[in-house]
C-alpha cells in the first residue's frame, strides 16, 4: 500500500513546495498532481513519474509512504485524501495500565479522542457521511478493544486527561491553584491530592508562578480530581526528579485499584517499566501515518523498541540499536578547569542554596542531579551571570552558552530563519551539520514557522542553538523534557560530541536517569529539602555521584540481561534489599 501525505503547512502560497507543486500540477495525463484553490491534492493512484516528482518536492512537504500490505484493513481513521493516517488504536483495559511508547506526532491525539467518542472513525473513508458505530465497531477483531467501543457507543465514556505541555497551563488560567483544582474536583478529594503530590504549599500561589515541576504535579492533582471511566496521562514525568516520579508511579497504580482504565504516554523507560502492566508500541512517519502494535508485556516491548524490530510486525522501525553501556569510569581526557567556584551560597525568600567546592574542565559534561527545588536552577543562573550570589566566589574566564528550562520564541520567522539569525552560516554544513542538526531532526523542521513548533520540535531547535553558539561552557536546563526516547539518546550524544570533539565543557540538569548517564562525565548532586533548602556537592565520578543521590531517593536498579538497560527494582525486593547494603545503587553488571 502507497499513500502520498501533503503537509499544508510547508506547501503555502510564495513556498519553494508551492512553486515546485505548482509548476507539475497538471502536467501528467491523468492530472495525478491536482491544484485548485490554492491547494494541492496527489491521487493515491498516481503513476510512479508523478509519485517520484512528489517524493522530490522542497522542504519535505510531501511523504510518499510505503506500507505494508497487511495494514490496508487496518485503518481506522484518515484525515482526507492526503492527510494523516491512524491504523489500529491502543486498548484500555480494565485495571490496568497500558503504555503507549513511540515518538510524538504518531496520532495519540486522534486516538484518545476516538477512544473518548467525540471523534467517530471514518475507518479511512473520509468522503462519505459519519459512520454508524455498528460499523465501525464490527471492523475491529473480537477482545478488549471492541468491547471497550460497544461501551462507547452504547453508554458513552468519559476520559480524563493529563496534557503534554504543561508550560501552556498558565495561559490558559490566570488563577490560583486552589481555584483552579476546585473547578475540577469532582469528588471532593482536593485535600487528598494535595497532599499526596506535595502541593499543599503553593495552593495560593498562580500558575504562572510555578516551576516546571510544581506544574506537572497541579495538571496531575487537576486530572485525577475528575471522576472518569478511563484516565490518559501524557508525559506525566517531565520536570519531576526520581523521588517524584516514583510518587506518580504510585499514584497511577492507586486509580487500577478503583477499576479505572489508565493509558500512559511516557519517554521516560525506567518509569515506564515500573509502571506499566502492557506496553503498546506505535511507530510511523511523523505527520504522515502512525500504526498501534498489539500490547505485550512492558519488558519485551521496551527492548524490542530499543532493538529497533518489532518480531510480531516484521518490521524494522530503525536503523540501528539504541545501546546502553554498563557502569565506567570516564573523565581521563578532560582538560583544565575553565569554571571553579568556591562556599557559593544564595538566599532567595525561605529558600537557601549552599554549594561547596567544585569545578568543570574541558572536554567535560557535568550531569546535576538532585530534587525538584534544591536550587539547580539557581546556581546555573549563578554561573550564567543571570543573578549575583550573596557570599562566595565564582571563577570563570569563559563565554557562556545557555539554555533555560522553559523553552519558547516569539521568533516571526521559520526554524531555517531563526537558525541563520541565531548561528549564522553554521548550521548548514559540515560538522555541526552532521553531528546535532541532522541527529535531531532539526533539518526536517526548517520551512516551519518557529512559533508554530510543538514542544519537542523546540527543545530540539533550542538545543542546537545552544551548541551552536560560540562558547566555552555550555549550560543546558532540562534538554530532554518533550523528546521521545529516541531523541533524547540522539540529543545526550549530540552534546557529548561537541564537547568532546571542540574541548568544551557543558553542564546539563536532567532528571532522566538514561540521559544522564550516558551524557555525563561526572555528577553534580544536589540534596535537601526542596523550597527551603538546597546543598551541592561535586562534581565527582558517575560512580560515587549516582550512589549518593539514588541512596538519598532509596531506589535501585539492575541491568536487563539483554539490553544492558537499566531497570527500576521493586521496593524491599530481594534485588533491591542486597544493592542497598552492598551500596551499589546503579552501576551493577
Amino acid at each position: 500500500m502507497r499513500v502520498a501525505v501533503l503537509l499544508e503547512e510547508r506547501c503555502k502560497p510564495n513556498s519553494p513546495a508551492f512553486d515546485y507543486l505548482q509548476k507539475y500540477a497538471g502536467m501528467c495525463g491523468a492530472e495525478c498532481i491536482q491544484f485548485d484553490n490554492n491547494k494541492f491534492r496527489i491521487l493515491e493512484t498516481a503513476c510512479p513519474v508523478c509519485f517520484t516528482r512528489a517524493k522530490l518536492c522542497p522542504g519535505d512537504a510531501v511523504k510518499i509512504i510505503n506500507l505494508p500490505e497487511e495494514l490496508d484493513t487496518d485503518l481506522t481513521h484518515r484525515y482526507g485524501e492526503n492527510g494523516f493516517g491512524l491504523f489500529r488504536l491502543p486498548a484500555p483495559r480494565e485495571e490496568q495500565v497500558i503504555g503507549i511508547l513511540g515518538p510524538n506526532g504518531m496520532g495519540k491525539s486522534t486516538a484518545i479522542n476516538i477512544l473518548s467518542g467525540s471523534l467517530r472513525p471514518n475507518l479511512g473513508e473520509w468522503a462519505t457521511e459519519t459512520k454508524e458505530w455498528n460499523e465501525i465497531i464490527d471492523s475491529f477483531p473480537r477482545g478488549e478493544l471492541r468491547d471497550y467501543l460497544n461501551k462507547v457507543a452504547e453508554e458513552g465514556v468519559k476520559i480524563a486527561v493529563k496534557p503534554q505541555y504543561i508550560d501552556k497551563l498558565p495561559k490558559i488560567f490566570e488563577g490560583k491553584v486552589s481555584e483552579l483544582l476546585e473547578r475540577v474536583d469532582d469528588r471532593g478529594e482536593i485535600n487528598l491530592y494535595s497532599e499526596m503530590l506535595a502541593i499543599e504549599g503553593i495552593m495560593d500561589r498562580t500558575l504562572g508562578k510555578l516551576s516546571g515541576g510544581e506544574l506537572q504535579r497541579v495538571a496531575m492533582a487537576a486530572t485525577l480530581l475528575k471522576e472518569a471511566d478511563v484516565y490518559f496521562f501524557d508525559e506525566p514525568s517531565s520536570y519531576l526528579d526520581i523521588y517524584e516520579r516514583m510518587r506518580i508511579v504510585r499514584i497511577i497504580q492507586g486509580l487500577v485499584e478503583r477499576g479505572k482504565r489508565i493509558l500512559v504516554v511516557e519517554h521516560d523507560l525506567a518509569i515506564l517499566d515500573v509502571l506499566c502492566d502492557l506496553l503498546q508500541i506505535v511507530y510511523g512517519e511523523r505527520a504522515a501515518y502512525g500504526i498501534f502494535t498489539q500490547a505485550r508485556s512492558t519488558r519485551t516491548a521496551i527492548n524490542a523498541y530499543l532493538e529497533g524490530y518489532l518480531p510480531e510486525e516484521n518490521v524494522r522501525i530503525r536503523d540501528k540499536p539504541i545501546q546502553f553501556l554498563r557502569g565506567r569510569v570516564r573523565g581521563e581526557e578532560v582538560g583544565l578547569p575553565i569554571l571553579s567556584w568556591g562556599d557559593m551560597e544564595k538566599q532567595m525568600g525561605e529558600f537557601h542554596l549552599r554549594t561547596g567546592d567544585g569545578q568543570v574542565r574541558s572536554a567535560e559534561v557535568v550531569g546535576v542531579v538532585g530534587p525538584n527545588a534544591t536550587g539547580k536552577t539557581t546556581m546555573v543562573k549563578m554561573i550564567a551571570g543571570e543573578i549575583e550570589p550573596d557570599s562566595g566566589w565564582c571563577t570563570m574566564d569563559a563565554k557562556i552558552s545557555y539554555k533555560q528550562q522553559h523553552v519558547n520564541t516569539n521568533f516571526e520567522g521559520t526554524v531555517q530563519d531563526w537558525l541563520d539569525t541565531e548561528l549564522g552560516a553554521k548550521w548548514r554544513s559540515g560538522e555541526f551539520h552532521t553531528q546535532v542538526i541532522r541527529p535531531l531532526q532539526v533539518d526536517q523542521l526548517l520551512e516551519l514557522r518557529a512559533k508554530k513548533l510543538s514542544g519537542g520540535e523546540l527543545q530540539a531547535v533550542s538545543i542546537a542553538i545552544c551548541l551552536g553558539k560560540e562558547a566555552d561552557l555550555y549550560l543546558l536546563d532540562e534538554p530532554s523534557a518533550h523528546l521521545d526516547a529516541n531523541a533524547r539518546m540522539e540529543a545526550a550524544k549530540a552534546i557529548r560530541r561537541t564537547m568532546e570533539s571542540n574541548e568544551k565543557a557543558a553542564m546539563v540538569i536532567d532528571h532522566d536517569i538514561y540521559f544522564i548517564d550516558i551524557v555525563s562525565d561526572s555528577l553534580l548532586v544536589f540534596d535537601g529539602k526542596g523550597g527551603l533548602e538546597g546543598n551541592a556537592e561535586g562534581p565527582m565520578t558517575l560512580r560515587r555521584g549516582m550512589n549518593k543521590f539514588l541512596s538519598g531517593v532509596g531506589v535501585t536498579f539492575r541491568r536487563d540481561h539483554e539490553s544492558h538497560r537499566p531497570r527500576i527494582n521493586k521496593p524491599n525486593s530481594r534485588k533491591d534489599r542486597e544493592q542497598k547494603n552492598s551500596g551499589e545503587f546503579f552501576y551493577v553488571e
